[in-house]
């Protein structure tokens, strides 16, 4: 059973963000300055997929991110925990991410918003 959006986000507010390991729901290009670009599906629908997507100039949306919002993108492997990923950011980035569990939790909170991620945790009901 698939939990609803309200009760993923219930889960997430009572979690320890710093502890919740973080899954990527798509794919990705990496760029040769090692930029990633999210590769989103615009349909979903199999009807859509199957008749829609072949007339389209691509079947994809291209999300870009930053350098920062790549190399948390490619930190997050399914094995890491948040604070694990703040420390690696820390050690590249060293002040210029500070306060960098803000700036984590934050921008994986938007991630998960536009459900481009999911955590661990949350996923234990499905």
């Amino acid at each position: 059973m698939q939990v609803s959006f309200s009760e993923r986000r219930r889960i997430l507010k009572a979690a320890n963000y710093l502890e919740l390991t973080p899954l990527r729901l798509y794919g990705e290009e990496i760029s040769e300055e090692n930029l990633v670009t999210i590769l989103i599906p615009k349909f979903q629908n199999k009807f859509a997929v199957r008749f829609i997507n072949p007339k389209l100039k691509s079947p994809m949306i291209r999300l870009k991110l930053d350098e920062l919002g790549s190399a948390v993108w490619l930190l997050i492997d399914g094995k890491r925990k948040v604070e694990k990923i703040g420390q690696h950011l820390l050690e590249k980035f060293g002040n210029k991410i500070e306060p960098v569990n803000e700036r984590l939790t934050k921008f994986l909170t938007g991630l998960y918003e536009q459900r481009y991620i999911t955590f661990q945790e949350i996923n234990k009901g499905d």
